[in-house]
This record gives structure tokens, sequence and C-alpha cells, in this order.
């Protein structure tokens, strides 16, 4: 009787885990702390002169996806949208923002820029 116990109290253990594992790695839970708020989307003033698609490696969940973005708007000049099932973000700009910029926005972020393309 204690081994039908002790196995159930397993499966649900295993069960509650593979839930968790699911929605992570849907983005549906954050691995990287607690639950940060959308970011507001960015408006560029001027008319949009390129866009660039930067492949990054490191992001998890919703919460990597509102850092990047936060870290790629802060370049002036430049609007990111970040989809993370794809690991990239589409950078518009009304300026011709540099590959150097894109790098230094996420250096030391714990992110890592894999390549960058014209669009």
């Amino acid at each position: 009787m204690s081994t039908i116990i002790v196995g159930l109290v397993v499966l649900a253990c295993l069960g509650i885990a593979a839930k968790h594992i699911y929605k992570l790695f849907h983005g549906e839970t954050s691995c990287c702390g607690t639950e940060q708020p959308k970011v507001p989307e960015k408006k560029l003033n001027g008319p949009v002169v390129g866009e660039k698609v930067v492949e990054i490696s490191g992001m998890t969940c919703g919460n990597c996806k509102n850092r990047v973005e936060m870290l790629l708007d802060d370049i002036d000049g430049a609007a990111a949208k970040v989809n993370l099932h794809r690991n990239q973000a589409t950078v518009k700009m009304t300026r011709d923002v540099s590959d150097d910029e894109i790098r230094t926005a996420l250096a030391g972020s714990g992110y890592e820029v894999v390549a960058i393309t014209k669009s």
C-alpha cells in the first residue's frame, strides 16, 4: 500500500514539473524572476530608413523578451520587436544604427548576439 502512495506522489510531482516545463518553453512563465509588465511599443520620430534582424541566444521567457526590447529601445533612433520563439529581434531605424551599437546595447546583459542581418 505504501508503494502505491509513494508512486502516486512521485507521479503528481512529475506532472507538475512537466506542466511548468511546457509553460517555460512556450514563454508563458518566468524563469528570470518575477513577472514584469509588457514593454510599451516605442514610437519612432521620423520615417523608417532601415530594418535589421538580430539573432539572439539566451532568451527563454517573456521577461527575457521584455528586457531585450527595453535594451534595444534605448538606442536613439531604433525600436525593437522580439520574437521569442525565433530568438530574433527586428530593429526598425530612423537613422543608420551600426551593428556595434546593437552589440553594445546588449553587452553584459546575458544575451548573446549571434548574427545581425539587414532586412
